[in-house]
């Protein structure tokens, strides 16, 4: 009775550990971003051809963005990026093609497209000045307690 309990348990474990794959984004077949003619297509040919971007450039010259990513994650734990491939076709201010362009991982750092945290100018105080700083006027330096006339 031990024996089958124990095997299913060591198999769900190792059934818990099995990677998880993730693929996202599109990026289109090569042949179909080899056809792309710079000077010669425009916004409405490239959108028709490779359809929406997966994001536009926000400042500067009108790029739009086609990404793909694929990940892996085991458990819990931080996923951990196997292949990012970014396609990049920049516009003139007529619309048309002017540069077409492959990132990959390589070519520069991973950036995070969503973020839970907003990061915050100044300093992070501890327990101890959290505290200390709740008691009224404990907090306050000499000179403002002359100040207030304490």
């Amino acid at each position: 009775m031990l024996r089958p309990s124990l095997a299913g348990t060591v198999f769900l474990l190792c059934a818990a550990c099995v990677p998880v794959q993730t693929q996202r984004g599109y990026l289109p077949d090569k042949q179909t971003v080899s056809s792309i003619s710079v000077g010669t297509d425009t916004k409405s040919t490239i959108a028709d051809r490779l359809g929406n971007p997966s994001t536009t450039a926000t400042f500067g010259n009108e790029v739009w963005y086609y990404i793909s990513s694929k990940e892996e994650q085991m458990a819990f734990f931080t996923p951990r990026i196997l292949s990012r491939d970014v396609l990049a076709v920049e516009f003139n201010k007529d619309g048309q093609v002017a540069d077409v362009r492959h990132y990959g991982l390589k070519d520069g750092r991973v950036v995070a497209f969503a973020s839970r945290e907003t990061p915050t100018k100044g300093r992070e105080l501890t327990l101890i000045q959290q505290i200390f700083n709740a008691v009224p006027g404990a907090a306050l330096p000499k000179d403002d307690k002359d100040k207030q006339g304490r």
